[in-house]
């Protein structure tokens, strides 16, 4: 049985069309400001999103120096840190960072020696005796430092345009990702 029609008229658009409007919105809404678009008079300081990628451009590098500490320490755990040492290596190229593509103690001293500017903290320290004489301990401080560098890009997306937002959220889901397979047992 079906009921008849509601004798009420209704006012104001239907709920379909509205879908059907909807993604066309987002869409104009989302496309309205373009790359060049900083929003700055054209001084010469970098523009928000040139400060967000160059900090995320810092931050893999020093990850991957921490990686390098840690294997440095613990060679034991080098088969199981390739890969990810490896994602990080490609998180800074994407960010327009450079990051040594082999692992060595000496890139990881230097990377370490350079804290990150303007946040008032000290670098991560990727020094091998800095990282802890347990390899469990040295996998929980690795994610750790995994940990807070996907929160900070988190963090950086309600600022981020378009492209760069989407590189910062697929990159802090590889980084939850990694976290997850740092403190499997």
């Amino acid at each position: 049985m079906s009921f008849p029609p509601s004798p009420r008229a209704r006012s104001g658009p239907r709920r379909r069309s509205l879908l059907a409007v909807a993604p066309a919105a987002l869409l104009v809404a989302g496309c309205s400001a373009g790359p060049g678009d900083s929003g700055a008079g054209g001084g010469s300081r970098p523009s928000a999103a040139d400060r967000a990628r160059a900090r995320a451009a810092r931050d893999s590098g020093e990850l991957v120096a921490r990686y390098d500490a840690v294997v440095a320490a613990h060679p034991k755990l080098a088969e199981r840190l390739r890969p990810l040492r490896a994602e990080v290596v490609r998180h800074a190229e994407a960010f327009g960072g450079t990051a040594d593509s082999s692992p060595s103690p000496s890139a990881s001293a230097s990377a370490s020696a350079s804290g990150t500017p303007g946040s008032g903290k000290a670098g991560p320290s990727a020094s091998p005796a800095a990282v802890p004489a347990k390899p469990k301990d040295a996998l929980a401080e690795l994610a750790a430092a995994e940990r807070e560098i996907a929160d900070r890009r988190v963090k950086a997306l309600l600022d981020a345009p378009g492209e760069l937002a989407r590189l910062l959220a697929s990159v802090a889901a590889a980084g939850a990702a990694h976290v997850y397979l740092l403190t499997e047992a």
